[in-house]
């Protein structure tokens, strides 16, 4: 009787990282690599007409936030067990990919016989995280209690790029006069604008702009 086999889908922009992967993976008499996906839309196209047991998520994908990328994939797939994977060991990241249905957060920097625990471990439908994620949950959590989670805490981190398109966004500004302001494309001010939606939880521009006021976020 052949063993079940997972099904996994890479989702990461850096080819030569997602290649160290699935060479890792191929050696795996109960893991198969399905697909290869270098950014969020693919990931999400994917997903409509494959079936897939686990994805490898890059939190940081070029076009889509990782965290809206997780989510609208679970809400594809609720069976999917999502497992991200990011050089960042940011509170606010963990936390917000954790909220949309991610199984487990792993570093970069982790090794093959942690990658493969890690992916075996959410394939049962249990969590797993690196040891430098667990301190930083449990530090998270210790802050939230201390603070009762009030204020900006209650926002996840918003980086300085983010900063500068919220303040445009709040001046009014169209998309082609954000990219051109700040020397980037329209696509990077897009994949930035659903971030800050995603962040602090807003339905629409008109949102952000009133959360963005009411909480000071750009003092």
């Amino acid at each position: 009787m052949s063993m079940e086999k997972f099904k996994i889908l890479i989702a990461d922009d850096h080819t030569m990282f997602v290649d160290g992967i699935q060479s890792i993976l191929e050696t795996e008499a109960d893991l198969e690599v399905v697909g290869r996906c270098y950014d969020g839309e693919s990931v999400l196209s994917y997903l409509k007409t494959n079936k897939v047991d686990i994805i490898l998520l890059d939190v940081n994908l070029p076009d889509i936030n990782g965290i809206e990328v997780c989510k609208s994939a679970i809400g594809i797939d609720p069976k999917l067990r999502i497992l991200a994977i990011s050089m960042f060991n940011e509170e606010s990241f963990v936390q917000e990919i954790l909220n949309n249905g991610a199984k487990g957060y792993i570093l970069k920097n982790t090794g093959r016989d942690e990658l493969l625990h890690a992916i075996r471990t959410v394939a049962k439908n249990e969590s797993y995280f690196s040891k430098d994620v667990t301190e930083t949950i449990m530090k998270g959590l210790m802050n939230s209690r201390k603070n009762g989670n009030k204020s900006l805490s209650a926002f996840p981190k918003i980086s300085r790029r983010e900063k500068e398109v919220l303040k445009l966004i709040v001046d009014e500004r169209t998309t082609q006069e954000i990219a051109d302001s700040l020397f980037i494309s329209l696509k990077t001010v897009e994949s930035h604008r659903s971030s800050l939606l995603s962040k602090l939880n807003a339905r629409n521009t008109a949102g952000l702009v009133r959360i963005a006021i009411e909480n000071s976020l750009l003092k």
